[in-house]
């Protein structure tokens, strides 16, 4: 069985629309994104998502960035699980 690839997703997002985002992203990818949270700091939210494939995660930060009030994400992809 091949290695899942976890990464977390840190998004900056128009002001007032940080939950709104957030759900929106849990329901288009609702087997990929474990877990979201909205964050104070220098990103609004943070979503845990957990794909097969590095294509897969293309695919999630593809539409993630996609949707309207995302202005920026960063993508860290996890070394290993602990």
């Amino acid at each position: 069985m091949a290695e899942e690839i976890t990464a977390f997703i840190l998004m900056v997002v128009d002001l007032g629309r940080e939950y709104e985002i957030a759900s929106e992203a849990k329901r288009r990818f609702p087997s990929e994104v474990r877990e979201v949270h909205v964050t104070y700091g220098e990103y609004d939210i943070v979503a845990k998502v957990v794909v097969s494939t590095l294509r897969d995660l293309d695919r999630v930060v593809t539409g993630i960035r996609s949707i309207p009030g995302v202005k920026t994400t960063a993508t860290l992809i996890s070394s290993a699980s602990q």
